[in-house]
């Protein structure tokens, strides 16, 4: 089993009586389904439904004073916070950045299972999270009988199972849920009541208007810059995003990829051929007719 100590994550605490239907007013996880031990990713939209951040939460147990705990990108933890602090209004919360960081553990199942943590909920073999201060890395890693490592093996190990990180492979506040895979990835609860940007996400999903995705891609030689354009012959049909390995994460037109692919157009980017990992990813299954 490995771990990793990610630096770029940060942790924010939603606390008080009203946190639960607070917080499940605004995001698009369904937190009546939370408990401590347990993880849900999700995000905080616009009015537009596009990312403000996108997260994973967990409920920290009562030794640990109760509560949410948001783990999300550390560049982006202030602005949740303030965020949060901006939809509080009267409601009984308390919202506060940590001092808190994530270890991530991968490749089989912890020795012991510490307070604060929980299973990765986007993918099966992402691994479990443990949210802690840095200077535990090495004790906790030790604890639950895993190898520490540096970050970079965790990052490669994302890639391979396609999970989008934002920043490198969409930018905040210009994607949709749809368009990072989050619907796919256990992110938006469909059944659940309103929070903001809700009406253009469900619109999105019942009226499957997703024409923007993230795919997996296979690349030969080394690998292009991230933000480096698709092209279909000389046609662009989306961006690179983060690689490794030989593998990374496009964001791509899939119905101009779609259209590529049965042309019989090579795609590259940079000069460098790449193909689809999962090539049917692009195809949009055709609505069946209402009898």
């Amino acid at each position: 089993m490995k771990s990793a100590f990610l630096p770029d994550r940060g942790v924010v605490k939603v606390a008080g009586e009203d946190a639960r239907n607070f917080l499940n007013g605004l995001v698009t996880s369904d937190l009546d389904r939370l408990k401590p031990g347990l993880g849900r990713f999700g995000a905080l939209l616009t009015p537009q439904g596009k990312i403000i951040v996108d997260f994973l939460i967990t409920e920290a147990p009562a030794g640990h004073g109760g509560g949410f705990l948001i783990d999300c990108p550390k560049a982006l933890a202030d602005t949740l916070a303030t965020k949060l602090k901006f939809y509080k209004l009267r409601a009984k919360v308390t919202v506060d950045n940590l001092d808190l960081g994530v270890l991530a553990a991968w490749d089989g199942e912890p020795a012991a299972q510490p307070d604060l943590a929980f299973a990765d909920p986007r993918a099966e073999g992402l691994g479990t999270r443990i949210l802690i201060p840095e200077d535990l890395k090495q004790k906790l890693s030790d604890l639950i009988g895993a190898e520490l490592v540096d970050a970079a093996e965790y990052e490669a190990h994302r890639i391979a199972l396609g999970v989008p990180r934002g920043g490198l492979d969409f930018m905040y506040g210009d994607a949709f849920p749809h368009e990072t895979n989050m619907d796919r990835l256990a992110g938006v609860d469909f059944d659940k009541g309103c929070y903001v940007g809700q009406e253009v996400v469900s619109r999105m999903q019942h009226r499957g208007t997703a024409r923007t995705r993230s795919v997996k891609v296979l690349i030969e030689d080394a690998s292009p810059e991230p933000g480096t354009t698709i092209l279909a012959g000389d046609k662009p049909v989306g961006t690179i995003g983060s690689t490794a390995g030989g593998k990374g994460i496009a964001l791509v037109r899939i119905d101009r990829v779609a259209d590529a692919l049965d042309a019989g157009q090579p795609l590259t980017a940079g000069g460098l051929a790449l193909t689809l990992a999962e090539p049917d990813v692009v195809r949009i299954p055709a609505k069946q007719p209402i009898a």
